[in-house]
């Protein structure tokens, strides 16, 4: 090409010409981009664009090889598939549409320019002359045959437009159809589903008819063969009623002399696991109900079945103290013991004679403290004067006889029992005093107190809480420690643990 020889020309010229010759370009020329768009000659002077250069497989023919592909699958695929297939070509044919009028538009921008870049050499020729004149015809002659290029283009363009727009009309009317298909499916589907129900809803009631009727014909067979039965017994009655009636009289007596020999051989089997139970071990016939801590009141109860009774059986409580020695727990023989304050951290024992053998039954472990009651016992310490309200229900050994309500007053120095404004008793901390939980059974013992003023003078004194109880008895002990004095029940020994 010529194209440089053509430039030098213009710039010769001088930049009058130039002026006149970019004038001359109209104005309303698109130009999709900022320079003239780059061809490249191929064979047979075809003008390649270079963003098509990398166009391998024609559109038409990558159409084509779709829809055969479509058409393949189309036998293979279900009516949803093939309905997700037919819109998935919709939105490609969509997308094609869209490439071809992008490519339309370019190509009339194309043709725009060519117009104008013709008028220019046109208006170039005219003002050159000699060989210039020749480039600028040659010029005007490539620029014709890049028009006529362009016109088959555009010709194919055209035809490739309306090959699309039946391609996307064949898929849009294809998923139509196959959308009326998939649910005229559905429809039949739905149909089918509810005619099974309903064939399995009688095929079910026929079941249900047919068991209750067979059913019912069994029980009325089985009753006609009870009357059938009756009959014939009743029958054979009649004819042989005496020896009937004597074979009913000894059948009997045979049940009811096993019934007795069945009751005793029982018996006999119990009294002989008893006393085989008590050869062995007969510490395993006995345990005690009740907590390891202050506040429970233990009992003894049978371990087992058939235990014997022991009811009016004596007893007698033990603390058993450091090394495994036994203290005896003065006056507490009955089948209950409540545990007081001077039994704690130690193990409890009870002792039962039981005709010519000793039972013995010990707690599972030492007895503890109740739960918050060393804080009770500190805050009562803080007061000026502690009182609990009491009531007396026995005074040397003898019930006595009013119920009211008393109030036992804790000090440092006395004890002072007291109703209303009259004292009953008030006695300084002595040795001569004794002060315990209650040994004497019952089920109020956890609640109650000994309280041995002098000799020849002792209250049973019953309070309101268990806590109170214990809390009284651990006051006053700490006080009669003060007093250099201790205080403790009838018969208790001092040691290191206590």
């Amino acid at each position: 090409m010529r194209v440089p020889q053509m430039t030098r020309v213009i710039h010769d010229s001088g930049e009058g010409m130039q002026k006149d010759a970019l004038d001359m370009v109209s104005s309303d020329v698109n130009f999709p981009k900022g320079h003239f768009p780059d061809y490249r000659i191929g064979p047979n002077n075809q003008i390649i664009d270079p963003e098509e250069a990398h166009e391998v497989v024609p559109l038409k023919e990558i159409v084509a090889k779709e829809t055969t592909q479509l058409l393949e699958q189309r036998k293979r695929l279900s009516v949803r598939d093939l309905r997700e297939k037919f819109e998935k070509g919709l939105t490609g044919a969509s997308k094609l549409s869209e490439e071809a009028k992008r490519r339309e538009a370019a190509s009339l921008d194309r043709q725009v320019l060519l117009k104008k870049l013709r008028d220019v050499l046109d208006t170039l020729k005219g003002r050159v002359a000699g060989r210039n004149r020749d480039d600028a015809d040659e010029a005007i002659s490539l620029v014709e045959a890049l028009a006529v290029q362009l016109t088959q283009r555009e010709g194919e363009l055209i035809y490739e437009k309306a090959e699309v727009k039946k391609l996307a009309s064949f898929l849009k009317q294809a998923t139509e159809d196959a959308r009326k298909v998939a649910e005229e499916e559905r429809a039949l589907a739905l149909a089918e589903i509810e005619k099974s129900r309903a064939a399995i809803e009688k095929v079910e009631k026929a079941l249900q008819e047919q068991d209750s009727a067979s059913s019912s014909r069994e029980k009325e067979e089985i009753e006609e063969l009870r009357k059938e039965i009756r009959e014939a017994r009743r029958i054979k009655m009649l004819h042989q009623p005496s020896k009937v009636m004597d074979m009913q009289f000894e059948l009997q007596g045979l049940r009811t002399l096993i019934s007795e020999k069945t009751q005793l051989c029982n018996q006999l089997k119990k009294e002989l696991a008893m006393i085989k139970r008590l050869e062995q071990d007969s510490s395993k016939l006995f345990e005690l109900e009740g907590s390891d801590t202050l506040g429970s009141q233990f009992r003894i109860v049978p371990r087992v079945d058939g235990a014997p009774d022991i009811s009016s059986c004596p007893a007698q409580w033990y603390r058993v103290i450091s090394g495994g020695n036994r203290e005896l727990i003065s006056g507490a023989t009955k089948l209950t013991y409540a545990p007081e304050p001077f039994d704690v951290g130690q193990l409890l024992q009870a002792e039962i004679i039981l005709k010519v053998d000793k039972v013995t039954v010990q707690t599972d472990g030492p007895i503890n403290h109740a739960s918050g009651l060393e804080r009770y016992v500190e805050s009562l310490m803080k007061r000026a004067d502690i009182e609990f309200n009491v009531v007396v229900t026995q005074m040397n050994g003898n019930d006595y006889a009013s119920k009211s309500v008393h109030v036992f007053h804790i000090g440092k120095l006395r004890v002072k029992l007291r109703k209303g404004r009259s004292t009953k008793a008030r006695e300084s901390y002595s040795t001569t005093m004794k002060l315990c939980g209650s040994r004497g059974g019952g089920n109020a013992a956890a609640c109650a107190v000994f309280w041995q003023t002098r000799k020849g003078l002792s209250y049973t004194l019953a309070f309101e809480t268990d806590r109170d109880r214990n809390a009284v008895i651990m006051l006053a002990r700490k006080f009669a420690s003060s007093c250099n004095v201790v205080l403790a029940g009838p018969g208790d020994q001092v040691h290191g643990g206590g």
